[in-house]
Order: C-alpha cells, then structure tokens, then sequence
C-alpha cells in the first residue's frame, strides 16, 4: 500500500498537479497573485495573468516563461465588464478553447469607518470584490459547464473580514462575505452537472502591500485615477514583533507564497472532494 502511495505521488510529481490545465488568476502581477502563477506553472498550468498593471503583469509572465512555464499577460481593469470578456477569450484561445480554473484574487482595501464611508469607496470594493468575479464567472460558464470529464475549479479569495467582521472595514467585509455566498452557489449549480468545484480561502494576516505599514507609501490606482493609499498605519516591523501576533497560534504572519501554495492544494487533485467550503489561512487566528 505505501509502496503503491509513493508511486501515485512520483507520478504527480513528474507530471504536475495542474498538468495541461488553463488557469486565469487575477491580481498576478505581484504579492500572493503572482506567486500563485508561479506555483501552478511549476505544476504544469497554463497560467493567464490578470492584472491593471500591464508592466508588472509582462514582467511575472516573462519569469515564468524564461523559467520554462507558459504564461501570458492579460492586463486590464476588471471593472470593465468589456475587459473581462477580452480576458476569457484571450484565455480560451491561449488553452485551446479550453479553461480550467478561475482564482478570483484581485483585490484591495479602501478603509473607513461606517459614518465615514463614501459611496464611492463602497461600491468599488463591492464592485471589485463581489461584481467582478461574477462577472468572470458568468463569462467563462461555456467553458465550464462542460461533461468532458477534465477537472474544472474555482477559487475565491475571501478574508477573516468577510467571516467576521473588521472595525474599518465595512465595505470590504461586506464584499468578502458575498464571495462566500457566491462561491457556495457555484458549488451547487455547477456541480452536479460538471463536476465544477467551488471553494473561497479567507486569509488572515499575510505578508503584502495590504498588510505593511501604510508609511511605506504603497498605493493603487482607484477609480477616476485616484490614488488610494494602501497598508496599515503604524504596522512597523518594531509593531509586529510586538504584540501584534498575539492572537495568532503560530505567532507570525503568513507569507505570500504559504498563500498561494492553499490556492495551489485547492485547486489540485489533492483536493478533489472539498467543494462549497470556505478554508481559513490564518495561522489559527479565529479558530
């Protein structure tokens, strides 16, 4: 029996957990994104990078094609219904006329508290967070509501927001609990049918430009060519050897690529009876 283990796990090995599949990952330029491309070419994917930076997403295309993966940038702004549609053709035609797996990660914060919160600061993070990926999904429907008998996955990203709440954070908590409910839906109707998977990964406290100190200047380009600055005030590397980890198990925060490698098991094989469920990344905060 171990004997006949090992050789199932040489053999996935050699082959890739993702071998001949197509994969479209969204915010892929950089940060958990990116290395999740890079984890699912090593796996043999063809991975489509979606992103609004179009030289961030060439550059992660160009490293996992010299690193001898297939990649290709699709760069654009999935508010743009017009984009997504571009995206998945482009996508189907780089799989030829198939697609295999959807992560829906594209996403960042635009924080305020509830009496401060304008429209516009509401409706961007539900229309990035919860809007976008439906779109996505309704544009790919043909290509994964098919009975051939391949493997077809979705993989939401939500956050602890989304599951529990977050001072500061209405909107995108509100955006993070809707993929949940989206994705549970999937689940149900693609399902039975297609044998389609659909599962969300809430993140806790992972190591990017979302998390670092705001000091450091990072921002993102909203809506209007606004620049909305991103990370959390005072987060200092002093701050989070503190008591910022407290509440944390494992007394850390994640990295990009512990992140990318759940996306990676929930799409793969290994995973191939998990479906409408919401798996926590949070080092064992909220257990």
């Amino acid at each position: 029996m171990a004997q006949r283990a090992a050789q199932i796990a040489g053999h996935l090995k050699k082959q890739g957990l993702l071998q001949g599949q197509v994969a479209i990952i969204t915010g892929a330029a950089q940060g958990i994104g990116a290395e999740a491309a890079r984890l699912f070419a090593e796996e043999g994917a063809r991975v489509v990078i979606s992103d609004i930076d179009a030289k961030k997403s060439q550059e992660t295309a160009d490293g996992i094609n010299a690193a001898g993966g297939a990649a290709l940038a699709v760069p654009g702004d999935l508010l743009s219904e017009d984009y997504i549609k571009e995206l998945v053709r482009r996508a189907a035609e780089f799989g030829n006329g198939k697609i295999h797996i959807i992560v829906n990660n594209a996403g960042f914060t635009w924080d305020g508290v509830i009496h401060k919160i304008t429209d516009k600061q509401w409706d961007t993070m539900l229309n990035l967070h919860a809007k976008a990926p439906f779109q996505l999904l309704r544009a790919a429907a043909p290509y994964f509501r098919v009975a051939d008998g391949e493997p077809r996955n979705i993989v939401n990203i939500s956050s602890t927001s989304g599951v529990h709440g977050n001072a500061g954070q209405a909107n995108y908590a509100v955006a993070k609990a809707g993929v949940v409910g989206l994705t549970k839906t999937v689940a149900k109707e693609w399902g039975p049918k297609y044998g389609v998977r659909a599962n969300t990964i809430a993140f806790g406290h992972i190591l990017t430009r979302l998390t670092q100190a705001k000091e450091k200047g990072a921002f993102v380009q909203g809506p209007d060519g606004q620049k909305i600055a991103l990370g959390i005030p005072g987060m200092t590397e002093a701050a989070a050897g503190a008591d910022v980890y407290n509440d944390v198990p494992l007394r850390r925060a994640g990295t990009a690529t512990e992140a990318a490698s759940a996306i990676l098991a929930l799409a793969s094989p290994l995973s191939s009876y998990i479906t409408g469920q919401t798996i926590m990344v949070t080092g064992g905060r909220n257990m």
